[in-house]
């Protein structure tokens, strides 16, 4: 279907799928925080999962996964780090506030990938920035002003942002490793963050889950695997073919799918104040490829 594409084509199609896979992760983790595994706990669930699903494939593969080397734990830390960080984020913190910061990850992104990787900031990008940041501070309320850091889980949500935009730059640079190789030790790190969160002082007094309420939880591991897996393995494929920052701006995509996921199935507002920041998100994500035809189409009329 999509192979008249030219890679750039599938690698950006596979990053703003991973951003419509990840608008859906709110539906799991509120169905395990119903069924018992609430907070922090939820998280590792969430990154578990996966993990044991992949264990076989591991188990089978482990050489393959050792000749890649050190760099490949670097971006197995980077990524699993950055969203076990941007997940828990969320419990200390309004949710605006933390969507807002997090997705303040491309323009770290492109600075990181100026300053290491040497690729220009060109002017569609910068136009994507404007639009995504227009977007968000449209959708989640201007009038309220730019969330500045302000607590714990402000900083956990830039943390994550910091992360991601490392994530991305090594994924550009890193030609030894697969996707298959990435998305485990993606899943491998992610629980090992999600667990020093779960367990340290900033957690608070978060209690250890019951036996029953962690069996209760496995039906949500279908959902978690259709949801997860695909989007992460489609990330990880399309991420090294592409800008770190364009990567952080096709992904937003997540903004706009959890807008209006949650507006169906959880009742949360899409006026049209949220309508015109999905709007200028998506303008955002397609920048990078409307920009040369609208400036060529500019150019023929004068």
């Amino acid at each position: 279907m999509f192979s008249g594409l030219s890679l750039t084509a599938r690698a950006s199609l596979a990053c703003a799928y991973s951003g419509v896979a990840w608008g859906l992760f709110w539906i799991p983790l509120r169905g395990m925080d119903r069924a018992g595994v609430t907070d922090a706990w939820a998280t590792v669930l969430f990154y578990g999962v996966p993990l044991l699903i992949f264990m076989p494939w591991i188990v089978r593969n482990w050489r393959r996964i050792a000749r890649c080397g050190w760099s490949l734990h670097f971006i197995g830390i980077a990524t699993g780090g950055s969203l076990a960080f941007y997940s828990n984020a969320m419990l200390y913190t309004e949710v605006v506030r933390g969507l807002v910061l997090y997705y303040t990850t491309p323009v770290w992104s492109l600075l990181l990938a100026r300053l290491l990787l040497g690729e220009a900031i060109t002017v569609p990008r910068v136009l994507a920035i404007v639009f995504g940041v227009a977007g968000m501070l449209v959708m989640f309320g201007v009038d309220l002003g730019f969330p500045w850091p302000k607590n714990i889980g402000d900083w956990m949500a830039l943390i994550g942002a910091a992360g991601w935009a490392v994530a991305a730059v090594l994924l550009r640079k890193d030609d030894g490793s697969r996707s298959m190789e990435i998305c485990s030790v993606y899943f491998f790190y992610g629980v090992v963050a999600a667990l020093i969160l779960a367990l340290s002082p900033m957690a608070g007094e978060i209690e250890v889950p019951e036996w029953q309420a962690i069996v209760d939880v496995l039906p949500w591991a279908i959902p978690i695997a259709i949801i997860v897996i695909p989007g992460a393995y489609a990330a990880f494929w399309g991420a090294p073919h592409l800008n770190p920052g364009v990567v952080g701006l096709l992904m937003m995509t997540e903004i706009s799918v959890g807008g209006i996921t949650a507006a169906i199935w959880a009742n949360e507002p899409l006026g049209t104040r949220e309508l015109v920041g999905i709007a200028l998100i998506t303008i955002a994500g397609l920048s990078e490829f409307l920009y040369a035809p609208m400036r060529k189409a500019l150019l023929r009329n004068n």
